[in-house]
């Protein structure tokens, strides 16, 4: 299973972010490739604590949800949710301003996600609940990999 944990896995995900061109149109979804750009970016800042968004970690979530969305080996679906703090179709997050800036920015928050992953571990994500380290950089790594097959990346 693919993770920011390892190396490779982790050159993959900055390749493949490093493609990503404005203007491209999503595959599905609602938000426009610079918003999927600031919106990498303010999930990480989430992650490790920089951006507070609300909560929806109940018991489903924490143990059926998390297993099933993190350990099983399928592609995320399309359409999920995300915490309305980070919602960029709803106007919420950081504003898209410059393409370059921001993807420089969403490149940033991914390296230092993975250099304070050590510091991730029993920290609260806002669906699933208490998380490993183990568990963040496989979150990390799937939730990158959702939004740049959202882009064909």
């Amino acid at each position: 299973m693919k993770t920011l944990a390892e190396p490779g896995d982790k050159v993959e995900l900055v390749r493949r972010l490093r493609t990503v061109r404005p203007g491209v149109t999503h595959r599905w979804g609602r938000m426009s490739v610079h918003q999927m750009v600031c919106h990498l970016a303010d999930a990480f800042r989430m992650a490790i604590g920089d951006m507070v968004v609300s909560h929806d970690a109940h018991l489903f979530n924490r143990t059926i949800l998390k297993s099933v969305a993190l350990y099983v080996p399928l592609p995320w679906p399309r359409g999920i949710m995300t915490r309305p703090e980070i919602d960029q179709v709803k106007g919420c997050g950081t504003k898209p301003t410059d393409f370059a800036a921001d993807l420089a920015l969403a490149e940033a928050q991914l390296e230092l996600f993975t250099a304070t992953a050590a510091q991730l571990g029993g920290r609260a994500h806002p669906v699933f609940g208490p998380m490993s380290e183990q568990a963040w950089l496989r979150w990390g790594y799937l939730h990158t990999d959702h939004h740049l097959r959202q882009f064909g990346a």
